[in-house]
Order: C-alpha cells, then structure tokens, then sequence
C-alpha cells in the first residue's frame, strides 16, 4: 500500500513539474516574450556600441596629443570657426523672396 502511495505520489510530482517547465517553455516561446527580449539585447548592444565609439574616441584624442607632443606641435591658435560668433537662428537658409514692391515672383511688374 505505502509503495503505491509513493509512486503515486512520484508520478503526480512529476507529471506538475514537467507541466509547469512546458508552460513556462511556451510562455518564453510566445512572440511578446520574444520581441520583448530582442528588444531589449538591441538596447544593450546599442549600449556596448556607444561605449566602445566613446572609448575609439578618446583613445584617438590622447594619441593624437601624444603625436602632437612628440612632433612639437602645440594646440596653436583657436581655428577661425571658433573665434567667429555663433550663427543666428536659420543661419544657412536662403533669404524668403520679397514680396514688397513692384515686381512679383515672376519678375513681370504686378498692375
């Protein structure tokens, strides 16, 4: 009787913990859970990206100085970009057409 009891008991465990693995197993299969997790291991390799272009970055600054110095090129002056005041809002944009006057867009005189 004890012996039937246990295997029974065995089977029972065994049959909701092999249940349970197969659920979660679908869970992390289901195509939310998988675009969640793509999702977030982009992120993080956007990350690891962005840390590795800082360190290229400052990797290139400190031997470009250390070229600098060994050459004897000093920082010189600031470069004339930097000295000239920054550039006023639409800086770069064409002028809008005038509409005043006697002419319009076409040129031809406006009666």
């Amino acid at each position: 009787m004890f012996r039937r009891a246990f295997w029974f008991t065995t089977g029972a465990a065994a049959g909701v913990w092999a249940t349970t693995r197969v659920q979660r197993r679908l869970r992390e299969l289901a195509p939310e859970s998988l675009a969640v997790r793509a999702a977030g291991r982009a992120v993080e390799t956007g990350h690891r990206v962005r840390g590795f272009a800082l360190d290229v970055r400052a990797g290139m600054a400190r031997r470009e100085d250390e070229l600098n110095d060994a050459l004897g090129i000093g920082r010189g002056p600031a470069p004339r970009a930097a000295l000239l005041p920054p550039p006023a809002h639409g800086a770069g944009t064409f002028p809008a057409p005038e509409t005043t006057g006697t002419t319009g867009t076409t040129g031809k005189e406006d009666h």
